[in-house]
């Protein structure tokens, strides 16, 4: 069923025994408190997981909340930037499922890649690491949660909140525009204010997002064919490898 989404587009299942969803701007130092629901960043890191290049960027559509939301308090010892360990109290999600419906775009800002945009292979490598489980390690907020990945079809199965209207949630960050998908050289932080309606959150796209904080000046990535391998190339060698 893979097969009739659109050349851009993945659907998977995403789940976990923990997920730590929080703010960057305030995850140094001291305890943290997961938002209850994924961030746009840590599923937009997900994706990448599965498969990117710097041809592409993922764009977020929507997750759906499968299971319903728990959290759990832990101990934690996490590494000080001076050295050493520290005591800190954690509050994770706990026992966490979503679907996950995201699609790429090209990223435009990298012109000497131009001729690598070739939709058709790179969603062609796209499943066949989703049903690989990822060609990176999958992280549910940190490394301290691991997560699985496995296609699905989006909105198939029984959901904890499907019969729920509607549950609005304050203000949460949303993602980072970094300078090599903006065309910028600032690192903006951005926030929502999110709605989960039958269980789903549809996301807004990062240039409809209105609240946003300048974090520091940054200058992009350089990437060309001389650093990255062509899609082509890379699809022949998976075949030789199959």
């Amino acid at each position: 069923m893979m097969n009739t989404l659109p050349k851009n587009t993945i659907e998977f299942r995403l789940w976990g025994r923990n997920a730590l969803f929080t703010d960057p701007l305030t995850k140094i130092g001291g305890e943290k408190c997961s938002y209850h629901l994924p961030t746009y960043e840590a599923i937009k890191g997900v994706c990448k997981s599965i498969y990117w290049k710097p041809t592409i960027i993922w764009i977020v559509d929507a997750v759906r909340v499968m299971r319903r939301i728990r959290t759990q308090t832990k101990g934690t010892k996490p590494l000080e930037f001076s050295g050493g360990n520290t005591l800190a109290i954690y509050t994770f999600l706990s026992d966490v499922e979503y679907q996950i419906r995201a699609h790429f775009e090209w990223n435009k800002n990298h012109e000497k890649l131009e001729k690598d945009r070739i939709d058709g292979k790179h969603f062609a490598i796209a499943k066949r690491m989703l049903e690989r489980g990822g060609r990176q390690d999958i992280f549910l907020g940190t490394r301290d949660c691991q997560g699985y990945v496995e296609p699905c079809v989006f909105c198939e199965g029984k959901g904890a909140y499907d019969d729920d209207e509607e549950i609005a949630y304050g203000l949460m960050f949303h993602g980072f525009d970094y300078p090599d998908e903006t065309g910028g050289n600032e690192l903006h932080a951005r926030f929502w204010y999110p709605v989960l309606r039958k269980g789903v959150l549809v996301f807004e796209k990062p240039d409809n997002c209105k609240y946003k904080k300048l974090v520091r000046q940054m200058t992009a990535i350089s990437f060309g064919t001389d650093n990255v391998k062509s899609v082509s190339i890379e699809a022949e060698e998976l075949e030789v490898v199959v």
